[in-house]
């Protein structure tokens, strides 16, 4: 509710002042009959006339009140808002290899990167997104779309051991991450390729898949994951089990480099959960969505519903008083 003149509402002020000078004068009486005495009609039971003697002056100061806000003009607001988006399409390339189950992270590496991942697609909401995971080989977890629900449920399923880990190949990955936005109308195309090591594997060099991705206005932004020196990773021991011993971590910083200047995106490097998150909400910064709203108001004038209540309650004081309550001169 809106009033177009909210200052005549003061006028319901003069409510107070109203009730006032009707209870003062009820006080003090006053014969409609001249008797000598009231002792006959003293013990007379109360008729509903007894009951009703004050609702003629509830009527007419509820009359009153109604006009009042009838000449405040309320009004009831539509409101039309229209929004237009225009997305990024972004997909998501994860190392998946067993070295991503270093402990350097906590719990580890791969479990660090869906964690942010997770949150970074939840911020995206309106872009497109999809997910690649590759390892000795590369493969897509789920095409570009908007579900989010669905996308982080796939996210989810992404584990170490998922396709063949016996290297990582890099270049494979963000070819297939290029392949899946080749053919988008979005005006801004990125992939946020994330790996903890050294491309040795797959058919396409990361270069060559950057050049690709230059052609095609494609961003690419490259994560390096592991901390500063050694790292616990996974190994098997004689009798098959898993378990972790201190290797010299080594990723590819020139290439990832080079990968991302390339084709106008930057190069991080996180060393701890904390810094990956941090990488993530600078790429949310830096790829920002362009959204217009267009807000409409549409204004529509209520008062003639009070001005017809308060006719009504005057019709019914009117009734009242000159039917049921009427007195005798």
């Amino acid at each position: 509710m809106h009033f177009a003149s909210p200052h005549y509402l003061w006028l319901l002020t003069l409510l107070a002042p109203m009730i006032a000078y009707y209870v003062w004068r009820t006080m003090q009486g006053g014969a409609a009959i001249q008797i000598s005495t009231v002792e006959g009609v003293a013990r007379a039971p109360k008729s509903v006339r007894y009951y009703l003697r004050h609702l003629p002056f509830a009527l007419r100061a509820a009359t009153f009140g109604l006009l009042v806000v009838a000449l405040a003009r309320p009004q009831q607001i539509e409101q039309n808002v229209r929004t237009s988006s225009e997305g990024i399409d972004i997909m998501l390339a994860i190392d998946v290899s067993a070295s991503m189950l270093a402990r350097d992270f906590e719990p580890d590496r791969i479990t660090a990167a869906k964690e942010v991942a997770g949150s970074f697609i939840s911020d995206r909401y309106g872009d497109r997104i999809g997910l690649v995971a590759f390892a000795a080989e590369a493969f897509t977890q789920s095409p570009l779309t908007t579900d989010q629900s669905t996308l982080q449920t796939l996210l989810a399923q992404i584990r170490s051991g998922l396709i063949d880990d016996s290297g990582t190949a890099i270049g494979n990955g963000l070819a297939t991450a290029i392949n899946r936005l080749r053919e988008s109308d979005a005006k801004s195309k990125v992939v946020i390729l994330l790996t903890d090591g050294v491309n040795n594997r797959g058919e396409i060099t990361p270069i060559t898949a950057a050049e690709i991705a230059k052609a095609q206005n494609i961003r690419v932004y490259t994560i390096g994951v592991g901390t500063e020196g050694m790292a616990p990773y996974p190994a098997v021991d004689m009798f098959g089990n898993i378990t972790f011993v201190k290797q010299k971590v080594e990723i590819d910083e020139k290439t990832l480099t080079a990968m991302a200047e390339m084709t106008g995106g930057r190069y991080f490097r996180a060393t701890d959960n904390a810094k990956l998150k941090a990488i993530y909400d600078e790429i949310n910064q830096l790829e920002k969505s362009k959204v217009e709203v267009t807000e409409h108001l549409s204004y529509h004038e209520q008062f003639l519903a009070w001005v017809l209540a308060a006719l009504g309650l005057l019709l019914a004081e009117f009734l009242l008083a000159n039917l049921v309550l009427k007195r005798i001169p």
